[in-house]
């Protein structure tokens, strides 16, 4: 079925916004709004990050790492994760990456947009760059399948420490909980979400006072702060030092949320949550976990769960659950988000997107996605078995994604912002240089599972650019056989033909090409509708477009006009209300007097310089599967006319 053109189009520079919650007002409801926000976010942008400590101190230490366990190597290692978190996530993130937002949206493919902006006038170097966030955005889906694996696994191994016995119901009760997870995920998020807050809040706090518990018997760990200790700590480990630093990302995974949520819960309240909680709780229980081993090396097994009394193990083992289960869902949400602004930038083939709030349009419910994920994470969660072998997996696809942000971000700071370059390409050499390290401590991880996030990356790359490039040549084909518009509109003029007392309207690719259900129309009705709309629909490069920006009405004369419709990529695309905008300028659209043709379009691969066979075959199949464009657009069931055409590419 053919639909509106899912367009990049350059957009105008990003005007100034208001950031959610901040409505210009001072006092107490500003200050209540940004609490309430800062609660928000820390239940959902922080659930990745928090189930961290659940398991990086104990794969630090692991026989792979070649990281011997004793004091001096306790305080490096936990010196290089507590500064690693305040480089990488505080100054990386918190203080720089979040500037970069995209009219008050963040996340991959916002960036990626982004810096498609600044370089608009160059077309080879945007197209890179349009690839290279594409990259970025399919590495998410490999984190979005291994996050939820490795947290529950690593939430449900402290039922070995509370009883030794209950070993063999690790895996089956992490699958029930996977399973459950993803089975309640069509009912919406947004009961479960006003509690996510609360219960990470609990877990921050307890994070801490453990961490501070431990630090009290072995105040010697707190040597750790003094930065020289993480350095020595990196220099003496030689070839080590890669599996080492493979380990201690793992300290990281989740830094990429604070931007990719920045759209729900503006800057300030994310930076508050990690300032003031977020990152104090992490170093407190790096540090406590650090003061446990070296006052008991044996609690290496599960440091985590060792630094509780034994009465408290099952709460611990429930809010551990809980937080696994929150950080799950805040990638699984993520996914949604990714896959709808992919659609809508032209990556991906239409899926069905159901909104799962009336008040909250970024609360979404895709089936195929949650189905597609599932099956990635059982099968991850069966074949890998421990979070200590999904540790092997975790972290390349994340590191890949930091230093993708970086790379996108120095064309955003100077090309977009003008940013002297010594300023900005030492900020980016430094970021990079950390980057480049993180990556290559998961590389050495690449036999041992790293391959898993890299693999199912590809494979989406390569459907997502077979899609991109499938449309390209859809779209030169319809202009290469179509019918020029405007002469088909004045040859229409000296026919006798009948018209009747309705509005047409013609969903096309090309706006300057005759319909080929205008063209069927003609042939097999003989008649012509008074009002007719050649409709295109473009996504800009924007999160959201104005309404006052939204239509745009050229008159053709006979009965014609051309119209153009503009939505961001995270607007709920609707047409008919859209269309309801053509009146202010003068052109009458009545609901019940309207219908829609479009054209469903059967791609016929042909031999040529286009793609290759198998790939041009990929996106017939493809677009014969795409979902249907009158629920994507909201058109009325009942005034929808399909034609078919074959389009041969």
């Amino acid at each position: 079925m053919s639909h509106p053109p899912v367009a990049l189009a350059p957009a105008n520079a990003a005007a100034p916004h208001a950031e959610p919650g901040q409505n210009g007002q001072n006092g107490h409801g500003g200050r209540t709004a940004l609490a309430g926000l800062t609660l928000a976010a820390i239940g959902v942008v922080y659930g990745d990050i928090g189930t961290s400590p659940l398991y990086t101190v104990k794969e630090v230490f692991a026989p792979a790492t070649g990281v011997a366990l004793n004091p001096a190597n306790l305080i490096g290692a936990v010196s290089v994760i507590v500064w690693a978190l305040m480089l990488v996530v505080t100054l990386k993130y918190v203080i720089l990456i979040l500037r970069a937002d995209n009219r008050g949206e963040g996340g991959g493919l916002a960036l990626t947009a982004l810096a498609a902006q600044a370089v608009a006038g160059k077309p080879a170097l945007r197209r890179v760059l349009l690839l290279l966030g594409v990259f970025g955005a399919t590495l998410f889906y490999g984190d979005s399948v291994i996050t939820p694996a490795v947290s529950v696994l690593g939430a449900m191994e402290g039922l070995e420490v509370v009883n030794p016995a209950l070993k063999a119901w690790i895996l089956p009760a992490s699958l029930a909980v996977l399973v459950g997870l993803f089975l309640v995920q069509r009912l919406g998020t947004q009961k479960v979400g006003k509690v996510f807050g609360p219960i990470i809040v609990l877990w921050f706090v307890t994070l801490g006072v453990t961490g501070v518990l431990q630090i009290l018997e072995q105040p010697a760990i707190l040597a750790a702060l003094d930065p020289r200790h993480a350095w020595q700590f990196l220099t003496e480990r030689g070839w080590y030092l890669f599996a080492a630093v493979g380990a201690i990302v793992l300290a990281l995974t989740g830094a990429e949320a604070l931007y990719a949520d920045m759209g729900h819960f503006g800057r300030r309240p994310i930076q508050l949550a990690w300032t003031v909680l977020v990152f104090p709780s992490l170093a407190l229980n790096y540090l406590g976990q650090g003061a446990l081993l070296m006052g008991d090396p044996s609690a290496i097994e599960n440091p985590f769960y060792r630094m509780f009394p034994e009465s408290l193990l099952w709460p611990a083992l429930l809010l551990a659950t809980l937080a696994a289960i929150i950080a799950s869902q805040a990638v699984i949400s993520g996914a949604y988000s990714m896959t709808k602004q992919a659609i809508q930038l032209g990556f991906l083939p239409r899926m069905v997107v159901r909104n799962t709030s009336a008040h909250e349009v970024g609360q979404i419910y895709m089936p195929a996605v949650n189905w597609a994920l599932l099956l990635g994470v059982i099968a991850a969660v069966l074949f890998f078995r421990t979070s200590s072998a999904l540790a092997g997996a975790y972290g390349i696809a994340v590191t890949l994604t930091m230093m993708i942000t970086t790379v996108l971000t120095w064309f955003v700071i100077r090309e977009g912002w003008r940013l002297p370059a010594p300023i900005a390409g030492a900020a980016t050499l430094f970021f990079l240089a950390i980057d480049a390290l993180l990556v290559a401590g998961c590389a050495v991880k690449f036999m041992d599972g790293g391959w898993f996030p890299l693999a199912l990356g590809g494979l989406l790359f390569l459907g997502m650019s077979t899609w991109s490039r499938g449309r390209a040549l859809l779209l030169q084909s319809i202009r290469r056989d179509g019918l020029a518009l405007q002469p088909f509109i004045e040859s229409l003029a000296g026919q006798d033909l009948s018209r009747v007392g309705r509005t047409a309207v013609y969903a096309v690719a090309d706006p300057d090409t005759v319909p080929q259900a205008l063209l069927h129309n003609l042939k097999h009705n003989q008649v012509l509708h008074e009002r007719n709309l050649i409709l295109t629909v473009v996504f800009q490069e924007v999160p959201s477009v104005p309404e006052a920006e939204r239509v745009q009405l050229e008159s053709l004369g006979h009965g014609f006009w051309r119209v153009r419709l503009n939505f961001g990529f995270m607007d709920q695309p609707d047409v008919p209300e859209a269309l309801a905008l053509c009146e202010a300028q003068g052109l009458r659209m009545p609901a019940f007097e309207t219908s829609f043709f479009l054209s469903r379009e059967t791609v016929v691969p042909t031999p040529g310089a286009g793609m290759a066979a198998w790939r041009e075959h990929l996106f017939a199949a493809m677009n014969r599967n795409a979902s249907g464009v009158v629920s994507y657009f909201r058109l009325p069931d009942n005034a929808v006319v399909e034609l078919g055409t074959r389009v041969q590419i």
